[in-house]
């Protein structure tokens, strides 16, 4: 398919993404969402399946269950609220298509998770589950707190809103090329100087979905307004209370580093905000002597 053709598309399915994310909790019917992105439903579906691997209700249901298993391992809300929340009708539905998706209930779900940092997938049925090692767990714990501890700045604090262009791509395997993109829009423009700031907004969270179905924005930060073109969109990341964990790490240590101040934050009593985390870049890594990379992690937090 023409590459021009493939921006195009993108760059319709960047509204339906957005749309999506802020309605989950409405219908969200094939002719609904096509005439988000200007498409018939029949042409809708198939330029759908071709961007994302999936169908509109294969991804619209992973989304709200994805994220509903993100709220029951929290346990601040009802099981009842969570189903509403993310567009069920009732708690019977909800728990019917959870339990197809992860093969347990969602009371199970909850009870069989108590470690809730770690990677989260569909699990397997209940009779192959195995046992959670509590004092293996601790340690980890503790071990990651003391990372933490020696490897992190943390602050909390209230931050102005951020305006943002961005590239949207589905999968950590291809946000590279997103941020090349994004350059490439940027250099002639006199976007890229040395104060310029990148960044990655995620909207699913590597603890339930796989690394290849991530949803994530490439952002470079603006101080002026500037027109798009193509597949660039923008967005602004709203200002609030966030937890901020400055880190100076080699690329593999990002994983740990996330996983670390969410055991901060919870540790130390805050809650996340129904907004999304991102990191902000100081630096090319490529650059740094030992390859490691200044980078700041936000989680927004009430």
């Amino acid at each position: 398919m023409d590459s021009e053709i493939i921006i195009d598309y993108k760059s319709r399915l960047n509204k339906v993404f957005n749309y999506i994310h802020s309605n989950l909790d409405a219908k969200l019917s094939l002719e609904t969402v096509a005439q988000i992105a200007h498409f018939s439903p029949f042409h809708f579906h198939r330029v759908f399946k071709l961007i994302t691997n999936e169908t509109l209700n294969e991804y619209i249901t992973r989304q709200r269950l994805e994220k509903a298993a993100l709220d029951l391992l929290l346990k601040t809300q009802s099981t009842k609220d969570i189903a509403l929340k993310y567009g069920f009708s009732d708690t019977a539905s909800f728990s019917k298509a959870f339990k197809r998706f992860y093969d347990v209930s969602p009371t199970h779900f909850k009870t069989q998770n108590p470690n809730r940092f770690s990677k989260i997938r569909q699990l397997e049925s209940k009779n192959k589950q195995q046992p959670l090692d509590i004092e293996k767990y601790i340690c980890n714990i503790n071990n990651l707190k003391n990372w933490i501890q020696m490897n992190a700045n943390i602050e909390v604090k209230d931050i102005d809103k951020i305006e943002v262009a961005y590239i949207s791509c589905i999968g950590s395997q291809n946000l590279g090329q997103a941020f090349q993109n994004l350059m490439q829009w940027a250099i002639p423009k006199g976007l890229m100087h040395d104060e310029t700031k990148m960044a990655t907004i995620y909207y699913d969270s590597f603890k339930v979905t796989p690394p290849h179905k991530v949803r994530m924005h490439a952002c470079i930060l603006l101080n002026d307004t500037v027109e798009g073109e193509g597949e660039i969109g923008f967005t602004t990341i709203e200002g609030g209370k966030c937890i901020i964990g400055s880190f100076e790490i080699g690329v593999h240590e990002f994983e740990k580093s996330w996983t670390g101040l969410f055991v901060w934050m919870n540790e130390n009593g805050y809650k996340k905000a129904d907004r999304e985390p991102f990191e902000v870049y100081h630096n090319n890594f490529n650059e740094h002597p030992e390859k490691k990379a200044i980078v700041d992690f936000y989680i927004p937090v009430v």
